[in-house]
């Protein structure tokens, strides 16, 4: 990067932290650190809720999820507005009339102690994993850029986060996610017009949609029910209204965001807020990925995105092999280009025979470069068995630093760091906040005083802090970051749900047969996602109902083996 991009990346960076500790005030209680005197407005709620979702992940992993895979991807928040609305209707009157810190004391006064601390304890291990993921997202960004190794950059993203949230609380939290969020709307603008602009003269936002379209990267919408399919309008309807409502609705990253609400009505609208906004801004983001396939139709892309996976094979034995293919891809890509101009062409002259025929020869080509790019990967395995074969996660880095104007590059990494940041420290807060209060302050230590629950606090967000560090230097392991989180929350959000569930509405069920249920759940998400049965969306809606139904048998079981009394 350049000068001016390494100004405006620390100057973005700092200033956000120094201005949600200027804004966050002096933390005297854990009601103040965990949410924030629930004194905030429905706009800081509903920015504090997208911030929270929508973490680096979201604009490292989308435009790259999008280059490889399309738009389908989109269909996984459809069932994010009805999620919103059942929210608001059931859980957001009920957590702010109990006056809760968490979502798992309202099931300790539903059953018992050990309902909230199964569910307690599968939250703890879902987010730790979850935000290590975060944290290794900005880390590939800094590595990228310094050409070092991601171990030392998830070290100094970790640091700098643990910082600020141990200083400001939720509060902290909040407002710096309020700021982060309008920064990031504006960076993302400006990168889907800078794309477009920077296509070849004559080639337009339509033309590129539409030779996207034709390989098969505009599949938006797919009304084929599939159990093996990921994507598609009913996986995200209802696999994904129920991973939706459980994350929204059980999991303490989002709880914690919408108890600083002023009121129920302040938490409903930014819920609302969230609802209406997430899908578009959700599409934007594929569509900037979507136009970077295009973009790299007519500009040489690299054959292998991880910059520090290249490096480090044309510095061993494979090197002349390596160099090879490369040439080989160079061929391939000009081959492509021209296919791809003659597509467009086909495309102006509306003449459908041409475009088929333009159609299939610029899908062999295209096939064609991804064989030599593939076979570059397998050289890249054998010269470090350990390499991360999957560059998804670097796709939309690498536009930015190659492409964009001096400033404007220091922005867009700013933004990946904020989002990174804005849902890190999100994270960290809620870890902290079960930590405390479901487990310190209810079983170890009861009647301590506010000074020493709002250190407790603190600790316990350095710790989970330290843990997720740890977390995330596994994190390359996992493949495209999006599908990473979303596909370990599938493992738990189903369950937790059902728990919920039958807590608002099967009244007559206790504690102790939800327990089982629970238990049962779990091993048989863990058992059907780790065999791929089913593609993960579906685990949540499964776990569910799972639970509700077991619960029911057990719970009649128990009822029918109960002495009778006279």
């Amino acid at each position: 990067m350049s000068l001016p991009d390494w100004i405006v990346l620390g100057l973005t960076l700092f200033g956000i932290v120094l201005y949600g500790i200027w804004k966050s005030g002096s933390n005297k209680n854990i009601d103040q650190f965990l949410v924030g005197n629930r004194s905030l407005p429905w706009y800081h709620v509903g920015f504090s809720v997208m911030a929270t979702q929508a973490s680096a992940i979201t604009f490292l992993s989308a435009p790259g999820q999008a280059y490889s895979d399309g738009m389908r991807f989109v269909q996984f928040y459809f069932g994010l507005p009805l999620a919103m609305i059942v929210l608001c209707i059931t859980f957001v009157p009920i957590f702010h009339k109990l006056k809760v810190y968490t979502a798992y004391e309202f099931l300790e006064q539903r059953f018992d102690l050990k309902t909230r601390a199964i569910t307690a304890f599968l939250f703890l291990v879902l987010r730790s994993l979850s935000t290590g993921v975060a944290i290794y997202a900005p880390a590939i960004i800094l590595s990228t850029i310094l050409n070092i190794n991601t171990v030392y950059t998830t070290l100094f993203i970790g640091g700098l986060v643990i910082f600020y949230t141990v200083y400001g609380g939720s509060k902290a939290v909040s407002y710096t996610q309020l700021l982060q969020m309008s920064i990031i709307f504006m960076g993302m603008f400006v990168a889907a017009v800078l794309l477009v602009v920077l296509l070849p003269k004559g080639v337009g936002f339509g033309h590129a949609i539409k030779m996207a379209g034709k390989l098969g990267r505009m599949n938006v919408i797919d009304w084929k029910f599939d159990w093996d399919n990921r994507y598609n309008v009913w996986s995200g309807l209802i696999g994904g209204f129920f991973l939706q409502l459980s994350y929204f609705g059980t999991d303490q990253s989002q709880v914690g965001r919408y108890l600083t609400g002023s009121s129920v009505g302040q938490s409903r609208l930014g819920l609302i807020m969230n609802g209406l906004i997430k899908i578009p801004m959700q599409f934007l983001i594929l569509l900037i990925g979507v136009l970077v396939f295009a973009f790299y139709q007519f500009n040489r892309p690299p054959m292998f995105f991880n910059n520090y996976e290249v490096d480090n094979v044309k510095k061993g034995a494979y090197a002349t092999q390596y160099n090879h293919l490369d040439e080989q891809y160079t061929q391939a890509f000009e081959n492509r280009k021209a296919k791809t101009f003659e597509l467009l062409k086909a495309i102006d002259s509306k003449n459908s025979q041409q475009v088929d025929k333009a159609q299939e020869a610029l899908k062999l080509a295209d096939q064609q470069a991804k064989m030599i790019r593939q076979d570059a990967v397998d050289v890249m395995k054998k010269s470090n068995q350990g390499a991360d074969e999957n560059d998804t996660n670097y796709v939309f880095l690498t536009f930015v630093k190659q492409y964009l104007p001096h400033g404007l590059v220091g922005l867009l990494i700013a933004i990946i760091f904020l989002a990174s940041m804005g849902s890190t420290a999100s994270a960290l807060n809620s870890l902290a906040s079960t930590t405390v209060v479901d487990i310190y302050k209810r079983t170890i230590n009861k009647n301590a005083s506010d000074q020493n629950y709002l250190n407790a606090s603190r600790l316990s967000t350095v710790f989970w802090g330290v843990v997720c560090v740890v977390m995330a230097l596994y994190a390359s392991k996992l493949g495209n970051l999006l599908e990473a989180v979303n596909q370990l929350g599938s493992y738990v959000y189903g369950t937790v749900l059902g728990v919920f569930v039958v807590a608002f509405y099967m009244k007559k069920i206790k504690g102790t047969p939800v327990f089982i249920a629970a238990i049962i759940s779990e091993a048989a998400i863990i058992y059907l996602g780790l065999s791929k049965t089913v593609a993960y969306l579906w685990l949540n809606p499964i776990g569910c109902f799972l639970v509700m139904i077991v619960a029911y048998i057990a719970n009649a079981f128990i009822e029918q083996k109960k002495p009778i009394t006279t």
